[in-house]
């Protein structure tokens, strides 16, 4: 995504429950222990149970944002897009009209440090482990 598509996040603008999760490739059959090299930082509010707070996110969606970092690769910045069924995605492509990638369940899962979450990428579905939880 193009970085001047973003404006700067004024912190201090935001409501108290926007967070920065880092998400880490979790074990599979390609990486038995897992990876820090492959994962995302997502800034997103998140309510009392540690879920999206959707509400919150339609009050200040241009401020949620995704990080899609991999080994070797520039870092992808995107934006979080809430969608039908409360589904969740990653969408890097400004000008396109289509999400990159989706979270599994992310509508109902809870972002706390050890917790799991599924992102469905290009190549299939891949399981991340929540690793940091940290407010903006």
């Amino acid at each position: 995504m193009n970085r001047a598509a973003f404006k700067p996040l004024q912190n201090t603008a935001l409501p108290h429950s926007f967070r920065q999760v880092r998400l880490e490739r979790a074990r599979e059959h390609d990486h038995p222990e897992g990876t820090s090299a492959i994962g995302y930082v997502i800034v997103a509010p998140l309510d009392m149970a540690s879920r999206i707070d959707v509400e919150t996110w339609r009050a200040h969606r241009d401020a949620c944002r995704v990080v899609r970092q991999r080994p070797g690769e520039d870092d992808q910045l995107g934006h979080l897009v809430h969608g039908p069924a409360d589904s969740w995605r990653f969408h890097y492509d400004v000008a396109g009209a289509t999400a990159d990638e989706a979270g599994f369940h992310f509508g109902s899962e809870p972002f706390r440090v050890g917790e799991y979450v599924s992102v469905h990428e290009a190549d299939g579905m891949h399981p991340y482990r929540v690793v940091a939880v940290t407010p903006l």
